[in-house]
């Protein structure tokens, strides 16, 4: 017998007569009396999201409409905002490339980072969340979760095949320290709170 197979042969033995002992408990690093909801307002800020209390999608619409006088293509990848483009249409992911304003629901917000967790069900073609110029996003309130430990004790977190935290509109300074909005993605993202 080889020194490589000896050795081998001392691991497998080894292995059978370890104790199995439980994975560490990992500490979700919450704080007491966090108000979630304003501790995601201040990160949003940081993140250059702009973020408003409504109380129907009409509400919302409006504002955008305001904001975005010019859009022409809206895709909505959630049954409560209609859009003049039909994202179940969509047969290629590069047909969104026309997309003034993408608008989705997200599943939940991490207060910690200003930032929420969206999936292919939530987004139906994830493509909208990068192509879109400008992104409107609806989040309940009470969905707010207050750091990456407790986003990732999330029931279902991993029950999908995609899977993304977005946080704020697509942003880069490298090129001359210059702040560049919209360099890889959306140019402004701006989220509601709405109930669902």
């Amino acid at each position: 017998m080889s020194n490589k197979q000896e050795f081998l042969q001392s691991v497998r033995e080894s292995l059978k007569k370890r104790t199995k002992t439980e994975y560490p408990k990992i500490p979700t690093y919450e704080k007491e009396n966090v108000d979630l909801k304003s501790l995601f307002e201040i990160n949003l800020k940081l993140a250059a999201v702009n973020f408003y209390d409504v109380s129907s999608v009409e509400e919302a619409q409006k504002i955008m409409q305001e904001k975005l006088s010019d859009t022409k293509v809206v895709c909505s990848a959630t049954d409560e905002w209609k859009g003049n483009k039909d994202i179940n249409k969509i047969a290629r992911p590069q047909d969104l490339a026309d997309v003034d304003l993408g608008i989705f629901r997200a599943e939940f917000g991490v207060a910690e980072m200003g930032m929420v967790w969206v999936t292919e069900k939530s987004l139906k073609v994830n493509a909208i969340g990068f192509l879109s110029q400008h992104l409107a996003v609806l989040l309940d309130p009470a969905d707010i979760t207050e750091n990456m430990h407790t986003a990732y004790n999330t029931p279902g977190l991993f029950d999908v095949n995609y899977g993304c935290f977005v946080m704020g509109p697509s942003a880069t300074a490298d090129i001359g320290a210059v702040l560049v909005r919209g360099a890889q993605g959306a140019k402004s993202l701006t989220l509601f709170f709405l109930k669902k």
